[in-house]
Protein backbone atom coordinates (compact mmCIF):
# COMPACT_ATOMS: atom_id res chain seq x y z
CA UNK A 1 0.00 0.00 0.00
CA UNK A 2 1.60 3.23 -0.83
CA UNK A 3 1.56 5.73 1.58
CA UNK A 4 0.02 9.19 0.17
CA UNK A 5 2.38 12.35 1.78
CA UNK A 6 2.13 16.06 1.48
CA UNK A 7 2.46 19.33 2.97
CA UNK A 8 -1.20 20.90 2.86
CA UNK A 9 -2.26 25.13 3.80
CA UNK A 10 -4.84 25.15 6.05
CA UNK A 11 -7.13 28.64 5.91
CA UNK A 12 -10.30 29.50 7.89
CA UNK A 13 -12.86 31.59 6.85
CA UNK A 14 -14.01 34.68 8.45
CA UNK A 15 -17.41 34.73 7.12
CA UNK A 16 -18.03 31.19 8.81
CA UNK A 17 -16.66 30.40 12.38
CA UNK A 18 -15.71 26.62 11.74
CA UNK A 19 -15.12 26.24 8.27
CA UNK A 20 -11.76 25.42 7.15
CA UNK A 21 -10.26 25.26 3.57
CA UNK A 22 -7.17 22.57 3.03
CA UNK A 23 -5.25 23.16 -0.55
CA UNK A 24 -1.86 21.98 -1.21
CA UNK A 25 0.80 23.99 -0.16
CA UNK A 26 2.46 23.84 -3.69
CA UNK A 27 -0.27 25.52 -5.38
CA UNK A 28 -1.92 27.42 -2.66
CA UNK A 29 -5.03 28.85 -3.60
CA UNK A 30 -5.01 28.79 -7.11
CA UNK A 31 -7.08 25.44 -7.52
CA UNK A 32 -9.79 26.91 -5.31
CA UNK A 33 -12.74 27.88 -7.64
CA UNK A 34 -13.65 31.96 -7.37
CA UNK A 35 -17.49 30.74 -6.66
CA UNK A 36 -16.22 29.31 -3.58
CA UNK A 37 -13.51 31.60 -2.53
CA UNK A 38 -16.45 33.90 -2.71
CA UNK A 39 -18.62 32.41 -0.22
CA UNK A 40 -15.66 31.33 1.92
CA UNK A 41 -14.62 34.73 2.46
CA UNK A 42 -11.23 36.22 2.79
CA UNK A 43 -9.19 32.93 3.83
CA UNK A 44 -6.79 33.78 6.72
CA UNK A 45 -4.08 31.76 7.06
CA UNK A 46 -3.84 29.27 9.95
CA UNK A 47 -1.53 26.50 9.33
CA UNK A 48 0.69 24.39 7.12
CA UNK A 49 0.16 20.06 7.63
CA UNK A 50 1.83 17.04 6.66
CA UNK A 51 -1.29 15.07 5.79
CA UNK A 52 -0.63 10.94 5.71
CA UNK A 53 -2.73 8.44 6.61
CA UNK A 54 -2.83 6.81 9.78
CA UNK A 55 -2.70 10.39 11.30
CA UNK A 56 -5.91 12.14 12.67
CA UNK A 57 -7.40 15.44 12.26
CA UNK A 58 -9.86 16.73 15.12
CA UNK A 59 -13.04 17.49 12.81
CA UNK A 60 -12.06 15.82 9.08
CA UNK A 61 -11.41 12.42 8.05
CA UNK A 62 -7.52 12.18 6.97
CA UNK A 63 -8.76 9.55 4.12
CA UNK A 64 -11.59 12.23 3.21
CA UNK A 65 -9.24 15.46 2.79
CA UNK A 66 -6.34 13.81 0.89
CA UNK A 67 -8.71 11.47 -1.00
CA UNK A 68 -10.53 15.09 -1.91
CA UNK A 69 -7.46 16.90 -2.19
CA UNK A 70 -6.10 14.46 -5.00
CA UNK A 71 -9.68 14.93 -6.76
CA UNK A 72 -10.18 18.73 -6.26
CA UNK A 73 -7.32 20.60 -5.31
CA UNK A 74 -8.98 21.52 -2.31
CA UNK A 75 -10.65 19.89 0.66
CA UNK A 76 -13.97 22.73 2.03
CA UNK A 77 -14.42 21.69 6.21
CA UNK A 78 -17.94 22.60 6.95
CA UNK A 79 -18.61 24.11 10.85
CA UNK A 80 -20.29 21.58 13.01
CA UNK A 81 -24.34 21.97 12.98
CA UNK A 82 -25.42 23.86 16.14
CA UNK A 83 -26.63 22.42 18.68
CA UNK A 84 -30.78 23.74 19.16
CA UNK A 85 -30.75 23.44 22.96
CA UNK A 86 -34.88 24.25 22.65
CA UNK A 87 -35.46 21.68 20.46
CA UNK A 88 -34.11 19.11 22.21
CA UNK A 89 -35.42 19.88 25.38
CA UNK A 90 -39.48 20.12 23.70
CA UNK A 91 -38.54 16.53 22.26
CA UNK A 92 -37.73 15.28 25.74
CA UNK A 93 -40.98 16.97 26.86
CA UNK A 94 -42.85 14.97 24.02
CA UNK A 95 -41.62 11.61 24.81
CA UNK A 96 -42.42 11.78 28.63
Amino acid sequence: MKTYLNLCSIYKSEKAEGMYLYVPKSNGLKGVPAPLLTMFGKPKHVMDLVLKEGRSLSLADISKVISELKKNGFYLQMPPPQENLLAEHLEKQQKK
